[in-house]
């Protein structure tokens, strides 16, 4: 399970290795009653720079996609704004996700949550990534099922960053550093891609 952004009526932007390594895939969301609804994608445009063994490897990764969905999402539903701001070192972000609340524990999923923590790499060595801390923060951050959700600045609503990946310490995969993809350097591939399916996002 991860998270993903709606960023046009009929299209989400998640995390690319969220939707690769296997042959089916669903978007998912709770209706007005409570009930799960489960709708397959009609299209799939994974982001060109992305690379599958980029982290064992350590090597870059542009770890995003798109999905289009065979019909508008309900109204209910708002639509991202995305912004080609960035952000300073020791800066707060807001990282939100359907993650779990606790490591190894799949049934805390399924809750949106929000945690804040600062920046201690804005750009990466690539300018493509934004880093931020949880060590000093009792070990905030994303974990398990928050890739593809939105990282923001603290207080501002536009989504400058798309959650990739966490580390933690001593074997643990959270709570240590969490990993965004900025989204303003790709900007020209998620409009592309959202034009071709007949769609656009709304930039700051």
């Amino acid at each position: 399970m991860c998270t993903a952004v709606a960023v046009a009526r009929d299209a989400v932007l998640t995390a690319a290795h969220c939707v690769t390594g296997a042959r089916e895939h669903r978007v998912h969301f709770r209706d007005e009653t409570g009930q799960p609804t489960f709708i397959e994608p009609t299209d799939k445009a994974v982001h060109p720079g992305f690379d599958a063994k980029a982290i064992e490897a350590r090597r870059r990764s542009i770890d995003l996609a798109l999905l289009r969905l065979p019909q508008p999402l309900p109204a209910r539903f708002g639509t991202a704004t995305l912004t080609a701001m960035s952000a300073r070192r020791g800066v707060l972000l807001a990282i939100g996700g359907y993650g779990v609340a606790r490591e190894g524990e799949a049934r805390s999923t399924g809750t949106y949550r929000v945690v804040r923590v600062p920046v201690v790499e804005p750009h990466g060595p690539s300018r493509i990534l934004v880093w931020a801390s949880g060590a000093e923060h009792g070990g905030a951050g994303a974990c398990e099922g928050d890739s593809g959700g939105p990282i923001t600045l603290d207080g501002e609503g536009s989504v400058l960053a798309i959650t990739t990946w966490a580390t933690g310490v001593k074997g643990r995969t959270c709570g240590q550093y969490s990993q965004g993809v900025l989204l303003a350097p790709q900007r020209g591939w998620i409009d592309a891609t959202l034009a071709r399916w007949g769609a656009s996002a709304n930039w700051q």
